[in-house]
């Protein structure tokens, strides 16, 4: 199955009146690198997160954004009414002449007549946050999905192009190998004293050298080998990579003992689509 390395997710959801968004996206890379930003309020948990993302993502060039609002309405500090009425009325009986404003401004002074929320992270809270980055990552993977669908058919589709040429090239090794023969029969022509049977060894030699067979099995076997790993097994865009690198070998190899236009002609059509797949290849997972 193809996944792509290109991936983007993104969950957010209220917690005790704070707005929490997680963003994940990637792009094309040899290994995991992630960029992370984190509140300071979720600081301590950096190294968590970045497990959670490592063990879901695998590879790619990673971007995590979180992001921690206090809404308008959210009021994180607390008046202890009861406590600074009873500071007040201390104050009074020792000062009974002061106005009620003066009794007030000494009041809130006092320990705990103003009290706010705690800013350390509870386990609810992470447990929440933990939810928010799974649903991201969810998110996430369907999207890699998606890409890798469409991945999955365009490369299908030039590994299909490639497989064409090659039995295009059939017709033409028959008129290639007696293009050979007329040659050196033309060229014997020219000599009075050949010895025949040395002239007969060099041309099978020749022959031998410029055979295509063994390049053409091994190309076709390269070709379903890469399908099958492409349908087959996950996470494989870099045992796809080396297949491809087998597929420019026997390529470049057809080329050079081609010796014929029209294969010449095939073989740089093979290439074209050899390179879409090696660049297709770089963003499969």
């Amino acid at each position: 199955m193809v996944l792509s390395m290109t991936g983007f997710g993104r969950s957010e959801g209220n917690f005790e009146g704070k707005k929490i968004t997680v963003e994940v996206k990637s792009l094309n890379s040899k290994s995991f690198d992630l960029n992370i930003r984190v509140p300071v309020r979720y600081k301590e948990k950096e190294f968590d997160i970045r497990k959670i993302l490592n063990d879901r993502i695998i590879r790619g060039k990673v971007d995590c954004y979180i992001n921690c609002e206090v809404l308008d309405d959210c009021n994180d500090v607390k008046i202890n009414k009861d406590l600074v009425k009873s500071y007040i009325n201390e104050l009074r009986e020792i000062a009974s002449d002061a106005p009620d404003f003066e009794y007030l401004k000494m009041a809130i002074r006092f320990p705990e007549a103003i009290s706010s929320r705690p800013d350390e992270l509870d386990d609810k809270e992470w447990s929440f946050l933990t939810k928010l980055v799974e649903e991201a990552l969810e998110k996430f993977d369907e999207f890699r999905k998606t890409e890798g669908d469409i991945l999955f058919e365009e490369l299908k589709r030039n590994l299909h192009n490639i497989e064409t040429y090659l039995s295009m090239v059939v017709p033409y090794e028959g008129v290639r190998m007696e293009a050979v023969k007329e040659r050196y029969q033309n060229t014997l022509q020219e000599f009075e004293k050949i010895d025949e049977t040395r002239f007969y060894q060099e041309l099978a030699y020749y022959t031998e050298k410029l055979d295509i067979s063994e390049e053409k099995v091994r190309l076709a076997q390269h070709l379903k080998y890469y399908y099958d790993v492409m349908k087959n097994e996950s996470s494989n865009g870099k045992k796809l990579g080396f297949i491809s690198q087998e597929i420019g070998r026997e390529i470049n190899t057809l080329g050079s003992k081609a010796n014929h236009a029209e294969i010449q002609k095939l073989v740089v059509m093979m290439k074209d689509d050899l390179e879409k797949i090696k660049e297709q290849t770089l963003n499969v997972l």
